[in-house]
């Protein structure tokens, strides 16, 4: 793999990148001092130039960062998820000290996203259970949504505002649609064992573990807005279209040998997704849907199209830039380092 470059954070680990949604040149890592076991936390806001990636700012906070989020309606904003429970909202034109401070959450708050459509709220997941909807214009929360064990990763639904989903420690995708009334099960409408086999017949090869397991990480198609893939503890990446919870996955991707970390579909094509891992690799796959049916089975088998194994530590982040000739890619990983390169080559076959 040819072209890829490095921007080092010594003394931090990262744990998510995300690039910014307004500028291809901005990105974001949100990092933690001694693996975020113990000790505070570093968000970097990067610059891509001439010169190579810079520091345009640095914020810390007294605690590890375990993901962070850019703002959808301010392009100087983001938010940084903290081991203490809180969510710090942070602004590039402000030194030093985050301007909004959100602190609900009982234990770590692991995961934040901002909502893509009305872009007036954004959600937490917490290892304290829960999933809690946040107007960046109020301190309090305006809901929250009981999941009842380690809540890894919480998204919105890339067209629907009222549609989240969670993934946990319990093997579980939850989707909640707030037009629900709250007390039909606290919005709850879709819960998926992700671990179960499929009803239908899989394809030919190795099966994916029957067990359950934590689900790690989720993300939805920015294309069909009804399918999610999923990642975590069993190293298998699964695709499931909500429409049809019964039904199983619609794919599966096997080969990582180890914790899949950190899972992003491509915002350029509808069935390419980058996946992180434990492993220290980062793999591009194509989930299938794109092929010719295979008669034997409605399951996709889903194929590696690629491999980057130049980290040297746990995977913990992967985005995809949403500008451009769209296949850059940054990744993050417990070696203290932000790598940017072209997956363009490996779908060219010249990885």
């Amino acid at each position: 793999m040819a072209a890829m470059l490095e921007f080092r954070t010594p003394g931090w680990n990262p744990y998510a990148v995300k690039y910014s949604p307004y500028y291809d040149s901005r990105i974001a890592v949100a990092s933690a001092a001694n693996y975020g076991i113990v000790g505070n936390g570093r968000l970097f806001c990067l610059g891509l130039g001439p010169q190579g990636v810079q520091i345009e700012k640095t914020f810390d906070t007294n605690d590890a960062q375990y993901d962070l989020a850019w703002s959808e309606i301010n392009e100087n904003q983001l938010l940084a998820a903290c081991g203490d429970g809180s969510i710090k909202l942070y602004d590039l034109n402000v030194n030093e000290f985050p301007v909004a401070n959100f602190h609900e959450h009982k234990r770590e708050t692991f995961s934040v996203a901002w909502s893509p459509v009305t872009k007036d709220t954004f959600a937490s997941s917490s290892w304290d259970g829960t999933v809690k909807i946040w107007s960046p214009a109020r301190k309090e929360s305006i809901k929250t949504l009981p999941v009842g064990n380690c809540t890894y990763s919480t998204s919105y639904c890339p067209s629907n505002p009222h549609i989240i989903s969670a993934v946990s420690s319990d093997s579980h995708l939850r989707i909640f649609d707030l037009r629900t009334p709250v007390n039909a099960q606290y919005h709850l409408t879709t819960k998926i064992p992700v671990h179960l086999p499929s009803p239908a017949p899989l394809p030919q090869g190795p099966a994916p573990p029957a067990a359950p397991g934590e689900i790690l990480t989720h993300d939805w198609n920015k294309y069909n807005h009804t399918v999610i893939a999923t990642g975590g503890v069993d190293k298998v990446i699964r695709t499931f279209d909500i429409r049809n919870p019964s039904a199983g996955p619609a794919s599966i991707m096997m080969g990582h040998q180890y914790a899949v970390r950190r899972l992003a579909w491509s915002p350029h094509a509808s069935d390419i997704l980058l996946s992180g891992s434990y492993d220290m690799t980062v793999r591009l796959w194509t989930d299938g849907s794109t092929m010719p049916a295979q008669q034997e089975s409605p399951v996709k088998a889903g194929i590696q199209l690629g491999i980057m194994n130049r980290h040297t530590e746990f995977v913990t982040g992967v985005d995809w830039c949403l500008f451009g000739v769209g296949g850059w890619v940054a990744t993050v990983g417990w070696d203290e380092r932000l790598l940017l390169w072209d997956t363009n080559r490996m779908l060219q076959g010249q990885a």
